[in-house]
Parts: structure tokens; C-alpha cells; sequence
């Protein structure tokens, strides 16, 4: 397992866990980040990341994205 920033553009992962506080965790679940599910890095810039989660572009900061383990 390793966090989403380490990801590269383009690449299709598994969510495999979701760190973070409970309030944390929710957040991301509403954004369609839940855990068995899919995301693609779409781009980064300073740490930031903008990615394709459920046909849709979501951008997440750089501290978010290290709590999304894949």
C-alpha cells in the first residue's frame, strides 16, 4: 500500500484504505472516495492533486490525498 500522491497521472488505482479522523473519512466518502473503489490521478501541482473519482474531477490537497492509501 502506498498513498495517492505516489501515484503517477494516468493510472487507474483501488482505493485499499482511508486514514484520517472519522470527521476526515466522511468527507472523502461524499466526494465518492470509498474504499474498493477507483480513482485516477488527472494531474498535480505543488503536492495538490486533481483526480477522477466516479466520473467525476475532484481536487484534493496534498495532506487528503496521503490519507487515501492504494
Amino acid at each position: 500500500m502506498m498513498p495517492l500522491t505516489m501515484v503517477e497521472a494516468g493510472r487507474e488505482s483501488r482505493i485499499r484504505r482511508i486514514g484520517g479522523k472519522d470527521e476526515t473519512r466522511r468527507f472523502l466518502e461524499s466526494l465518492g472516495f470509498v474504499m474498493g473503489g477507483f480513482v485516477t490521478v488527472v494531474s498535480e501541482m505543488n503536492g495538490n492533486l486533481i483526480v477522477k473519482v466516479k466520473d467525476s474531477r475532484v481536487a484534493i490537497s496534498k495532506e487528503m490525498a496521503n490519507k487515501i492509501m492504494i
